[in-house]
């Protein structure tokens, strides 16, 4: 079932769509994040002010430099010592769309340790947006059950993996990080 959802959802973020699925944090909805028009529809789903910060998911640390212009040493560690799913907000974002990248040339980015994200990232080749599975204004689903039927009905795929699970999770740590290695805390 779950290699069966994964290439489900891969066909349709290669054809541009917006699929709403479970990951490592909270239900996200999830695009290309190197596709604008996706971008920009994923917004429109969400009702979200496209100034608001969106999260790229990664699925292995290797792959930052192809999206930073210049990773500093101490993410890597981050990254690796961190107990629960951290999203670093790195300076200097490329080969993006542009409408994921922020006003100041700065994205936030998670590298994805989850049964469903980090193969289909993987398979695709691309980071994929991901933002919480709400429309804008509201709270954030913290299970399956909670999503806005609106929601459910505007993407072009609901996984159908996890939907039962029933363990609480959180939204990520977010840090933001400064070409120099220091780095501030956004969300704890």
């Amino acid at each position: 079932m779950l290699k069966e959802e994964i290439n489900k959802a891969l066909e349709v973020l290669k054809n541009g769509g917006v699929i709403l699925y479970p990951t490592d944090t909270i239900w996200g909805l999830g695009c290309d994040a190197t596709h604008a028009d996706a971008v920009e529809k994923l917004l429109k789903i969400k009702n979200r002010p496209a100034e608001k910060s969106l999260i790229v998911l990664l699925d292995v640390d290797s792959k930052l430099q192809s999206y930073i212009n210049e990773v500093p040493e101490v993410a890597y560690d981050l990254i690796e010592y961190a107990e629960n799913p951290l999203t670093i907000v790195f300076p200097g974002a490329k080969n993006l769309a542009p409408n994921v990248i922020n006003n100041d040339g700065s994205v936030g980015i998670r590298i994805v340790k989850h049964d469903f994200c980090t193969p289909l990232i993987q398979r695709f080749r691309k980071p994929i947006v991901s933002t919480s599975a709400n429309l804008s204004g509201k709270p954030s689903p913290k299970f399956f059950d909670d999503i806005d039927p609106e929601i459910l009905d505007l993407v072009d795929l609901v996984v159908d993996f996890e939907q039962e699970n029933r363990n609480i999770k959180k939204p990520s740590t977010i840090m933001k990080l400064s070409p120099g290695g220091q780095f501030e805390f956004i969300r704890k």
